[in-house]
């Protein structure tokens, strides 16, 4: 059986919330997943949707109960009323953290196949002294690794980034030759493992119109067009670069199957325009598959019983295919 984690993130969030109805839309997750997180919100959340899940509460995979829901706690003494639903607290961001560290030791040890994750909050999480920018760093710090990058995956559209939670300043900095590179075999790595022949990566500029030939900047001639020409000589199926004003209809339409965006919000804009709900965040590059929702803890909300787990069922369905 093909066993895989899910963090429960930040258990102020709708994370418990969402990860219950995603167990309870699939029997199969029911016997395959790992939660991550508090028991005792769990057990609040449990009773609120009236579910009746059986909780089996582990230490190591040896500890593992067919028929029940397995979890790791990673802050057992941890009540349901300690947990302020609906705030920024530093209990909800140290619970996120360890929970997502415990996820990361499980899968290096190969009891998990892949990590899911549902949403933490990052002042929550700098709160609690955990200075990280969100999951992708801490995965990136935790798995050792350093070529990694974030890819947001949906049915219409695929977008890959060059750089991500930095300022624009810092993200025009990290457009070099050798990143955008890294990110081009990235991109074809994963859509590879996703069944794709041969992927068709489409590369957008930095500059609006592409830098036009220098006039606008000159990223993309001295750092962009270097790095899609060696790609092409490895042989890869990718163009570039294409003015960030077209490359995303271009993509939907059927020309490419993923964009390599420059920076965070030249990517994820199109990517929640059209598939806030359906989104899937991945980390390519680490040594342990990564996949998430592509929403946040929508504290709005949490405890009203009314957040979608469609995000999250995508995120576990994409997981289990890499």
């Amino acid at each position: 059986m093909k066993r895989f984690g899910i963090t429960v993130g930040d258990p102020c969030g709708i994370g418990p919330e969402i990860t219950l109805k995603a167990l309870h839309a699939s029997t199969a997750y029911q016997q395959q997943a790992l939660l991550f997180g508090s028991r005792a919100i769990l057990e609040h959340y449990n009773k609120a949707l009236g579910f009746g899940f059986a909780f089996n509460a582990i230490t190591t995979i040896g500890d593992w109960k067919e028929g029940m829901i397995n979890l790791f706690d990673p802050m057992p003494e941890v009540k349901a009323e300690d947990i302020e639903i609906g705030k920024v607290t530093v209990l909800g961001g140290e619970l996120a953290f360890q929970s997502v560290l415990a996820s990361i030791e499980f899968a290096l040890r190969g009891d998990i196949s892949s990590v899911v994750t549902a949403p933490l909050n990052k002042e929550a999480l700098h709160l609690a002294g955990h200075k990280f920018a969100g999951h992708t760093e801490i995965f990136g710090a935790y798995t050792h690794v350093t070529s990694y990058a974030m890819l947001l995956w949906s049915e219409k559209l695929k977008a890959i980034h060059v750089s991500t939670h930095v300022s624009l300043r810092q993200a025009c900095d990290a457009c070099t030759k050798e990143r955008v590179l890294t990110v081009i075999h990235l991109a074809d790595e994963t859509l590879r493992k996703a069944g794709y022949a041969r992927p068709r990566i489409a590369v957008a500029g930095l500059n609006p119109h592409a830098g036009e030939n220098g006039l606008f900047g000159s990223e993309e001639i001295e750092h962009i067009i270097p790095a899609v020409e060696v790609a092409k000589a490895e042989g890869l199926a990718v163009d570039g670069p294409i003015p960030p004003d077209t490359v995303f209809f271009k993509t939907m339409n059927g020309s490419y199957d993923v964009v390599v965006a420059m920076y965070h919000d030249q990517g994820h804009i199109p990517l929640k325009m059209l598939a806030f709900d359906s989104a899937v965040n991945i980390t390519v590059g680490l040594d342990v598959i990564r996949t998430s929702v592509d929403h946040g803890t929508a504290f709005d909300i949490a405890g009203k019983l009314i957040a979608s787990e469609k995000s999250l069922l995508e995120a576990i369905s994409i997981g289990m295919k890499l």
